[in-house]
């Protein structure tokens, strides 16, 4: 199963239905992803769609690997390679 994020429309759509008191069951059914719209109002509590949005960005620049490659590691391995 494949996990597609949120839009920035989507975002200010939930925000507006919850806004107009809709439940979070009808709000899913017109955006067609249960699971995501629930899970995003469960951590973005007091909802807001700029914050949830900057929050989704934020927390995608954070993930990936982690290169374990620092600035001395880096400068040993140019100049080993430089000195062959």
């Amino acid at each position: 199963m494949s996990y597609t994020p949120l839009t920035t429309t989507e975002r200010v759509k939930i925000e507006t239905y919850l806004e107009l008191g809709m439940s979070i069951r009808s709000i899913a059914r017109r955006l067609g992803q249960p699971s995501t719209v629930s899970r995003e109002i469960r951590r973005n509590p007091d909802y807001m769609a700029e914050r949830a949005q900057k929050r989704y960005e934020k927390a995608k620049t954070n993930c990936g690997a982690k290169t374990k490659l620092d600035d001395t590691m880096r400068r040993t391995i140019v100049e080993k390679l430089r000195a062959t």
